[in-house]
């Protein structure tokens, strides 16, 4: 028989079943969180003492990291007896990112709080701690949030606003059900996430084996080797000419010689504008752009036209991708145009392989930057113009099979993140109800999987 639901008269919660209450922080927890040290700075309260300090920051997953942790001396650490931590007490972060949550557990050493955290603990035995830990990393704790915004910015969280925190209240021994088949549940969904995660770097590895093993050996096995005399590679195809960069084609810098960079008596016209960002987001050609050059920047900057490989020698450098039009970019970044030896796609190519040979003369400045002279001078070995373009083929087909795998697991992680937020937030509103029978059969499906992964 399903049960009647009541309208819990909370906005942030919707309708609970008849049986369930809802209880507020204020009521039900022991709240507390520090103001601060007040006259310390950090130098003198982080120091080498035997006592841990808890921040935000030190939160992953919902637990405490604590191998992050700094110290404080027995000194501070007794200076505020309320809130030095115990086993399955519940933070909060108050300051930054707004409503992180972990809960203590294995406790290692006496540990306390900074001042961007509230700790809880029960008042009365009315609520089960790891039951309180799923409401507030359910959608309920944000849309209070949302809720407390109105008409404002919040970026701390006061103690007045946190204890009207309002929650769903299920009977203890509902609280518990609801807290194991959570923690089971979900424990199996995080492992299939990363799991598939795993898969996606291994595509990633892959996919950079493949591309290597391509531009510097070329499709055909048999063919007879030679010493290539570069330190990054051995062996290449004998009938393989290895030679500089700049023999094959031709490297200019971009061009934006006005400061400050950002006058904006220079942009919005009808010139694209590339930046380096563009290069990274395009998976081979970039095709789109969200700057554009007035006629007066064009007179500061250089046009580059389609089929170019740019280069990104700064901020993200060693990053390559392909123009689909014509544009302009900054001196961070440089235009490779092939010559009559060089395929493009096959130039795209070995780019990507040699952008550790690049990183081995960046110059670390206030940040690093490649010389694009240098990039020139680097040597590769490089196949009939005819042969490059089959090598390139044969990677484009490889590069889309790879796509549509990883399509299918980002969109299988999609989907897992997506229940998981469901399933939490069903369960601590009731309209999912956990069964004893649920439990169990979560607890035999994370015993399962945790044995696989140890496998």
């Amino acid at each position: 028989m399903i049960e009647p639901t009541k309208d819990s008269g909370i906005a942030w919660i919707g309708r609970l079943p008849e049986s369930w209450d809802v209880a507020t922080l204020k009521r039900t927890t022991y709240l507390k969180g520090r103001i601060g040290w007040q006259g310390l700075t950090t130098d003198e309260y982080l120091s080498d003492g035997d006592y841990l300090l808890v921040t935000g920051t030190d939160f992953e997953g919902g637990r405490i990291q604590w191998s992050r942790c700094a110290h404080v001396d027995k000194e501070r650490y007794a200076e505020d007896p309320y809130i030095q931590l115990r086993e399955n007490d519940l933070l909060i972060t108050k300051d930054g990112t707004i409503g992180k949550v972990s809960i203590v557990r294995d406790l290692p050493k006496p540990a306390t709080l900074n001042s961007g955290v509230f700790v809880t603990r029960p008042l009365r035995k009315r609520y089960q701690q790891d039951f309180l830990y799923w409401v507030l990393v359910s959608e309920v704790f944000p849309e209070f949030i949302k809720f407390s915004m109105v008409g404002t910015t919040i970026n701390h969280l006061y103690q007045k606003t946190f204890e009207r925190f309002a929650y769903p209240l299920p009977s203890l021994p509902e609280q518990q059900r609801i807290a194991a088949y959570l923690d089971a549940s979900c424990a199996a969904i995080d492992t299939a996430v990363a799991a598939k995660r795993r898969q996606l770097e291994t595509l990633d590895a892959l996919a950079a084996t493949i591309i290597h093993q391509a531009v510097t050996q070329g499709l055909n096995h048999d063919a007879p080797m030679k010493k290539s005399g570069l330190d990054w590679v051995s062996e290449v195809p004998a009938h393989w000419k290895v030679q500089q960069i700049k023999r094959v084609c031709s490297l200019v810098r971009g061009q934006f010689t006005h400061r400050p960079r950002n006058d904006p008596a220079f942009y919005d016209g009808e010139y694209p504008f590339i930046q380096t960002g563009d290069i990274t987001a395009a998976k081979k050609y970039i095709r789109t752009y969200s700057q554009t050059l007035n006629e007066l920047g064009l007179s500061v900057s250089k046009r580059f036209p389609r089929g170019t490989l740019v280069m990104s020698i700064a901020a993200n450098i060693g990053d390559v991708a392909i123009l689909d039009f014509e544009a302009c970019f900054p001196d961070s970044m440089i235009g490779m145009i092939p010559g009559h030896q060089a395929h493009l796609d096959f130039l795209f190519y070995l780019m990507r392989t040699m952008k550790g040979i690049m990183l081995r003369s960046a110059v670390l400045s206030t940040q690093l930057n490649l010389n694009y002279v240098r990039i020139g001078t680097n040597f590769a070995a490089f196949p009939p113009k005819k042969e490059q373009a089959a090598i390139a083929e044969f990677l484009d087909a490889k590069e889309e099979e790879l796509i549509s795998t990883k399509a299918v697991l980002n969109q299988q992680i999609t989907t897992l993140t997506a229940y998981r937020k469901s399933l939490i937030h069903e369960c601590v509103t009731g309209q999912r109800r956990v069964t004893e029978e649920d439990v169990q059969r979560a607890t035999r499906v994370d015993s399962i999987r945790t044995g696989e992964h140890q496998l």
